[in-house]
């Protein structure tokens, strides 16, 4: 059985609270490299922290808000410029693709009609149905975040090792099945007590650790108000950088 390894690239929210670069985290595993959500900063978190986007094999996002899919059009514009040639697949909610090419033509018009050396694949992901990648599936479940399309929390298994991601959600009981026996769950806490709709509390989330099953927690995507209670959490908090064995 090979380890996993998860590398936080960006642990922030959308707002760069604590000088944190936006959502993005790293997979490595005997199939390659994945990226779990890449935010509008992934690019620059991927050089600074000596990551190859050529090693990328595929990105697989929660929703399609910028801070998590908005990286998405440097990423692929990055890669036609090096001259990428490995296929790569983007996988995400419905109407991904779409959304991707919106946003390639609002920041650089013109781009989504190139002609790449490489090929892309865009997958729609729905709940209830598993999805295999060369060694790696992922399941997703549709949770509470208010995006435009279906947001879901994601559930990857590599090696034998189970991966669950929160993406952006308030509590919703489907996290409990994209949790249960994971290896490593990847959970939102935005605030330490304050409910907000769309997003996940510390103060709630401690409420609902027992019906939890993962092995392991570590909370992202927080705010400055979070931050501000660091001291205050009993779980492993994440940081820009960060890297995890599993």
């Amino acid at each position: 059985m090979s380890d996993v390894t998860v590398r936080f690239l960006g642990s922030g929210d959308a707002f760069g609270s604590g000088g944190r670069l936006q959502a993005c985290i790293l997979l490595r595993c005997s199939a390659g490299a994945f990226l779990l959500d890449c935010g509008s900063s992934s690019l620059i978190a991927m050089k600074h922290f000596g990551v190859d986007p050529a090693d990328i094999r595929a990105i697989l996002v929660t929703h399609l808000h910028g801070d998590h899919f908005g990286g998405i059009p440097f990423f692929l514009l990055d890669a036609q410029f090096s001259r990428r040639v490995q296929p790569l697949a983007v996988a995400g909610p419905p109407g991904v693709e779409a959304r991707i090419k919106d946003a390639m033509e609002v920041l650089f018009p013109g781009s989504s009609q190139t002609e790449r050396r490489f090929e892309t694949t865009f997958v729609e992901l729905e709940p209830g149905k598993t999805t295999d990648l060369g060694g790696v599936s992922f399941e997703p479940f549709e949770v509470d975040h208010a995006s435009g399309a279906p947001p879901y929390a994601l559930r990857v298994a590599c090696d034998e090792k189970v991966i669950a991601y929160s993406g952006d959600t308030e509590w919703t009981e489907s996290l409990i099945e994209a949790s249960r026996d994971a290896d490593l769950f990847v959970c939102e806490a935005y605030f330490f007590d304050k409910r907000v709709k769309y997003h996940l509390d510390y103060s709630t989330l401690a409420q609902h650790r027992t019906e939890l099953g993962c092995r392991r927690l570590v909370l992202t995507h927080m705010s400055a108000d979070m931050l501000e209670h660091l001291s205050d959490i009993d779980a492993v908090c994440a940081e820009d950088g960060m890297e995890l064995t599993v």
